[in-house]
Formats: structure tokens, sequence, C-alpha cells
């Protein structure tokens, strides 16, 4: 199979495995991906979160609504314009959003320590040019 059909085999079996990851917090992955966008892109509105989680406008009104009734994230006047209103990660929303990730963390580690020290070193080798390469496309 040439490079890019293996690198979308691999993204296909990650993302759903990453997914599947269950936390005590029964935080869902939408909303986990939008926790984490806040944490390290900072406050935005709810337009940009929608745009760049791929969903529409009242479905990230609703998300966000929720996100805040769990005191996860808050609405705050624009500080560009005072009219426009953003979404701000809270403590305890950035809280959780680090716990998660050092679960998941921790489990891809104990994979990479268990794979044959082959695979373990090309995995390790590889990981930069997959950053670069994914962060070049996103931003």
């Amino acid at each position: 199979m040439e490079p890019a059909g293996e690198l979308l085999r691999f993204v296909e079996l990650l993302i759903p495995f990453v997914r599947q990851v269950e936390t005590a917090d029964g935080l869902s992955s939408s909303a986990s991906s939008v926790l984490h966008r806040l944490v390290r892109a900072g406050p935005q509105r709810l337009t940009e979160l929608a745009r760049a989680q791929g969903v529409s406008q009242p479905g990230m009104t609703q998300l966000v609504g929720r996100l805040e009734r769990d005191g996860l994230v808050r609405r705050e006047a624009s500080a560009a314009d005072g009219r426009g209103v953003v979404v701000e990660v809270t403590d305890e929303g950035r809280e959780l959003s680090r716990n998660r990730r050092a679960e998941r963390v921790e489990l891809l580690a104990g994979m990479i320590e268990a794979a044959p020290p082959e695979d373990r070193a090309a995995i390790v080798a590889a990981l930069p040019a997959l950053t670069r390469l994914i962060e070049a496309r996103v931003g």
C-alpha cells in the first residue's frame, strides 16, 4: 500500500481508539475536543469554534451551553470589539482537559513501550515529521 494509504489506515484506526478511552467524567469526545482547542488556542467566538470543529453554529451553541452549565467554559464580552462574545475555558475545564490528555498519553505510552524495539524506534522517529505535516495544514 502507498504511504498515504497507510497513513490514512493508521488515522482511521487511531481516532476511534482514542475516542473510546473512557473517563469517569462522561465528557463526549466533541466536548473534550472543544475544551482542548480553547486550552491550546485561547478564547474564541462561537463561529470560530464551530468552523474549527466542523459543526453548525447552532450545534456549537448547544455544546457550549452544556459546557457552560457544567462550569467548564464561560462566555465573556470580546475585548476586541465589546459587542461580540468569546468562549473561554475555566480553571475547572482546563484541569479536566489536562487530566483527559494525561490519561490518553499514559495509554499510548504503554502501547509504545510494549512495541518491539524496532517498531518503537520507527514510531519515535516518525512523530516529528507527522506532527509538522499536520500542523502545516491546520495551523
